[in-house]
């Protein structure tokens, strides 16, 4: 048995005595059609439904779909929400909370007003930028016309790139713009700070040939730029990567979306070296791509009830 995997287990049977901490996956099924579902944890690995396994968020619009949520707590405490609102829409959803529990009214906001050829919306992430106190909002799109020279890397007309766009106050938007191009279709951005320089994981969508796996590139602040891009460290045809940080080790859960069908996990410590942690983890059947966060105890005990 490697020393990193002694080290990791010893790691793991502290965190699950000492279990100071709570940890909330919000993650949607199916279509997102019936809404976002919870599960707890307190060790990142043992994950189990609340709310008797039923939607905690359900959908209020006419026609909203909620997949692929992403949660993230702002300077003030409160907790907001994205989410992909449809498959071929050009908007995402959002809303906020105090609790995880009783939330806004779902906003339906607009991207790209006015830019032709936009096919899609997909797979929202909001980020507090402490230096620019500003919200930072990316996801993955299609604009028909963009990035030709790639279009022969993928075989389903998708020719991703990752946008972004900034917010104060949910009112007022930035214009979108390109966040990362690496030079080839990517889909599925998720941001975490390691040090002093940030990692943006993110999925490689060429299959001409097959790629379909996570790595991630790295930047000196939250907006990159970003350089320095990885070998895939997961196997071919995972999406959705999200990561969590638990005592000095980053989770990174990924959805591997090809049958079998399962939510898998992979560990490290110095984005080097990885452990496979799936056949350590239990989760909800059916989960599918959704975001993992550290959420204070009294908020996960009101989740709970």
């Amino acid at each position: 048995m490697s020393t990193f995997r002694n080290f990791f287990l010893l790691a793991l049977a502290a965190a699950q005595t000492l279990a100071a901490d709570s940890y909330l996956f919000a993650y949607f099924k199916d279509n997102g059609q019936t809404g976002v579902f919870y599960a707890l944890s307190k060790d990142g690995l043992q994950w189990h439904n609340v709310h008797n396994g039923d939607a905690m968020v359900k959908p209020e619009k006419p026609g909203e779909l909620m997949r692929d949520p992403h949660i993230t707590r702002g300077p003030d405490g409160e907790y907001h929400m994205v989410w992909t609102w449809d498959w071929k829409k050009t908007s995402m959803g959002h809303a906020h909370s105090k609790d995880l529990v009783r939330w806004s009214e779902h906003q339906e906001i607009p991207m790209f007003a006015g830019t032709p050829g936009v096919k899609n919306i997909w797979a929202p992430e909001l980020y507090w930028d402490k230096a620019q106190k500003h919200w930072l909002i990316i996801w993955s799109s299609t604009i028909e016309g963009r990035f030709p020279e790639t279009v022969g890397q993928i075989s389903n007309g998708n020719n991703h790139r990752i946008y972004s766009m900034t917010t104060a106050d949910f009112k007022t938007f930035s214009e979108p713009k390109i966040f990362f191009d690496p030079g080839f279709p990517v889909i599925d951005g998720t941001i975490v700070q390691v040090g002093s320089k940030y990692r943006l994981v993110f999925k490689d969508e060429r299959d001409k040939p097959v790629k379909k796996f996570i790595q991630y590139a790295t930047g000196p602040s939250l907006e990159g730029p970003w350089t320095e891009i990885s070998e895939p460290f997961t196997e071919a045809w995972a999406e959705g990567p999200s990561v969590l940080k638990i005592d000095g080790t980053y989770f990174v859960y990924y959805d591997h979306y090809r049958k079998p069908q399962q939510y898998r996990s992979i560990a490290t410590k110095n984005w080097k070296d990885w452990q496979d942690t799936t056949n350590l983890m239990i989760l909800p059947a059916g989960a599918r791509h959704g975001a993992f966060l550290k959420i204070t105890n009294d908020d996960a005990k009101a989740i709970g009830k």
